[in-house]
């Protein structure tokens, strides 16, 4: 409410200024001056909703730009004020001269000061300790991990800093596979749509919705390894695809998958494990057993025992880029066991 009053409080004093200071002239003019008056306010206007979108960074380092361009221009300006033929010609007027030469040094040095003004570090701009010492942890969000939704559960442990970042890019993905005719495609859709929203409410972690496309590039994958790169942030997948085009570009790649793998327990050769029997390997007479993070457990000589509960001994382990096999031979069935003593 409070923007809205200064907004028309600005509008008034432009266009009321305008027409006080056209009005000693005919009415056609009076109101010219007003009309224009009008358009400087709604200028103004769209220049400060532009500016809010932009970070301190960006706008110290624009102002700053424009400063040394203008001063760059003043030294040029006074270098060509000894150059005689400037000072005769009826050409072009040499006021015009100065006025382009600072138009276009004040331009160049708005461009390059609010594109480097990103990369400067100063606690002045009210960082924390992390950003001012050039720190800042970005990490962001791959569509297939948003969906996956085990991303939800690391957050909630603590054991991710910084901040998650959600370019509109893969919103746009995932609201197109929301809004899609394939069920399966829908309903992972709009899990994914309901993973992002637990986590604003539930998790420690700050969620930003960043507006960086890049419509020259093609592809999701692509845009976010763009914006990995603009951001100095790392990218949170369990997209192998993704994990090696990203790593071969230089840039850092969070794998669920791979810390998935890397928390489930260790099993040395020699130890003994107790598992349930559940269905027929692939080789003769073998039988497959799961741990219960799923780690396949292959069992020698152990048909006949599908559908008990044996305890066998590790001989080896197989890390794969599927996940973990462990191979074993069985010493005990212990269900076999417990109904024999059942039975005498």
């Amino acid at each position: 409410m409070f923007q809205v009053l200064m907004r028309l409080f600005l509008i008034t004093a432009c266009s009321v200024s305008g027409y006080f200071i056209t009005r000693k002239y005919n009415f056609p003019l009076s109101l010219i001056g007003l009309l224009s008056g009008f358009i400087v306010a709604l200028f103004v206007i769209q220049v400060e909703q532009a500016i809010r979108k932009l970070s301190l960074k960006i706008i110290f380092g624009g102002v700053i730009g424009t400063f040394v361009g203008l001063l760059i221009a003043l030294l040029f300006a006074y270098g060509l004020s000894f150059i005689p033929a400037l000072e005769g010609q009826d050409i072009v007027p040499v006021w015009l001269i100065y006025f382009l030469l600072s138009l276009s040094l004040g331009y160049l040095g708005l461009v390059l000061g609010s594109k480097k003004g990103e990369e400067v570090q100063l606690p002045v701009f009210g960082q924390t300790k992390a950003v001012a010492k050039g720190s800042v942890d970005y990490k962001i969000l791959d569509t297939s991990v948003i969906i996956d939704g085990r991303i939800t559960d690391i957050c909630d442990t603590g054991f991710l800093e910084g901040s998650l970042i959600v370019p509109r890019f893969v919103l746009d993905e995932l609201q197109l596979i929301a809004d899609s005719s394939d069920s399966m495609k829908r309903s992972r859709g709009r899990r994914g749509l309901d993973i992002l929203n637990k986590i604003q409410k539930s998790s420690n972690m700050k969620i930003d919705i960043v507006d960086h496309d890049f419509p020259k590039l093609k592809g999701v994958d692509a845009k976010l390894i763009a914006l990995a790169k603009k951001k100095n942030g790392k990218i949170l997948t369990n997209d192998f695809n993704l994990n090696k085009v990203a790593e071969l570009q230089g840039i850092k790649i969070l794998n669920v998958n791979e810390l998935a793998n890397a928390l489930k327990p260790v099993v040395l050769p020699g130890e003994v494990i107790t598992v349930k029997i559940i269905k027929e390997g692939k080789e003769s007479g073998q039988g497959v057993a799961y741990l219960e993070d799923g780690t396949m457990v292959v069992v020698d000589n152990a048909i006949r025992n599908i559908g008990h509960t044996a305890q066998v001994v590790v001989t080896s382990v197989l890390q794969t880029t599927a996940g973990r096999m462990i191979f074993s031979n069985l010493k005990e069935v212990l269900t076999e066991r417990k109904s024999a003593g059942q039975r005498s």
